[in-house]
């Protein structure tokens, strides 16, 4: 963000020469919750593809940035518990982190409605607590318990929340992209004013069930929109050794694409609600967000075979989406750096209640083995190996 530019549209937003030292305590905390617009300019231009880009003024207010912040530090937070959790064998199977990529799931939430669909892959985490999840049910889920968001049954890669149009995430590399435009086909049918939303990974965009699944969308102008979350590695391999062209956002050929900087809430807010007029309009469009994971594939790749460590500890220092957000809060005199210091420590505290939560919640009963599979009310019965005694009658 360019953390220069800010466009003062009211006398009541303090002014970026005035000191929050200067100021009362009770003034200081009116502006950190006022709604009163201003506009911020991106430190990235898009980069666009058979469109115009939006502009690079965002239109924002000091109670969404600092909502911003505390958000992407839940999320942050989440994440470090996780990977402890998992060390210590409470998180079993596949676990695949999502601290750095952030600003993503605020960015696009700031930019839609609980009503427009969203649809990802294993790196689900976040984008769930995004939609309104609970951090408990989210601890719950990852450690297999009765709580959790999938009821323990999905664990770290399948996260669910119908209630706000999230309908998960997929373990099968791509599967959820003509899922994605399913939902959008659904959306269309019904004659309802949503978009969804897809994610997919680097790793993903070379597959044909991504061109398949655009070119039906875009025949029949489908309110799809494609979001490619470039964080520059597919597992361990680096865009330029997987693909020829690199410039996701131009692959739809026929299809428009951004490019974003997906480091940058602000960018990515103003990129999702350009995305989604265009959609409700014209059809599907391709967005790339410009990122980075900070751990590795999964918690069983230490992400450092195939990247130094400086790469992404200057990652960190350059480009940091909670840093950004909080020299933009510091500079501007939105926040002082001991409330935000306050705001993490409530958020720490608030994970370590939810795991403390999260794990006095019981494991689900062995006959839930057999539910979620046929419709209800089937009577299918199950049997032991040897065909003798009944296990249980699917319902």
């Amino acid at each position: 963000m360019a953390l220069s530019r800010l466009s003062l549209r009211s006398n009541r937003f303090l002014r970026p020469s005035t000191t929050a030292a200067a100021l009362p305590s009770s003034i200081r905390r009116r502006v950190s919750t006022d709604t009163t617009p201003i506009t911020i300019e991106t430190a990235v231009p898009f980069e666009s593809h058979l469109c115009d880009a939006p502009s690079r003024a965002v239109e924002t207010s000091s109670a969404e940035i600092l909502s911003f912040f505390r958000d992407m530090a839940r999320m942050r937070r989440m994440e470090i518990a996780a990977d402890s959790l998992y060390k210590s064998k409470l998180i079993r199977g596949f676990c695949h982190l999502y601290d750095g990529q952030e600003a993503l799931a605020v960015g696009m939430e700031a930019a839609i409605t609980r009503k427009d669909a969203i649809i990802t892959s294993y790196r689900d985490h976040c984008t769930f607590l995004g939609r309104g999840g609970e951090l408990v049910d989210a601890f719950s889920e990852l450690m297999g318990r009765k709580r959790g968001c999938s009821n323990g049954k999905g664990g770290s890669m399948h996260f669910y929340k119908k209630d706000a149009c999230f309908y998960g995430g997929h373990g099968i590399v791509g599967a959820q992209i003509p899922l994605g435009c399913g939902l959008a086909f659904a959306q269309k049918y019904s004659k309802e004013e949503f978009v969804t939303f897809t994610l997919y990974g680097d790793g993903a965009a070379n597959q044909g069930q991504l061109f398949e699944a655009l070119n039906i969308a875009a025949l029949w102008d489908l309110p799809a929109i494609l979001v490619c979350e470039n964080n520059h590695y597919g597992m361990g391999t680096a865009t330029w050794r997987s693909a020829k062209s690199p410039a996701y956002f131009k692959r739809g050929d026929y299809v428009p694409g951004l490019k974003v900087d997906g480091m940058d809430a602000l960018a990515v807010k103003q990129a999702c609600k350009f995305a989604k007029e265009h959609a409700l309009k014209n059809g599907p469009i391709v967005l790339e967000m410009d990122t980075y994971r900070y751990h590795g594939h999964s918690m069983s790749d230490p992400g450092s075979t195939y990247r130094t460590r400086d790469e992404v500890s200057g990652v960190r220092q350059v480009r940091d989406p909670i840093e950004r957000v909080r020299k933009l809060l510091l500079s501007h005199d939105i926040a002082t750096e001991k409330e935000l210091k306050d705001m993490e420590k409530e958020v720490r505290k608030e994970v370590d209640d939810a795991v403390a939560q999260a794990k006095e919640s019981p494991v689900p009963e062995p006959s839930e083995l057999f539910t979620n599979m046929y419709v209800k009310d089937c009577g299918v019965e199950s049997f032991g190996a040897d065909r003798k005694e009944l296990k249980v009658t699917l319902t």
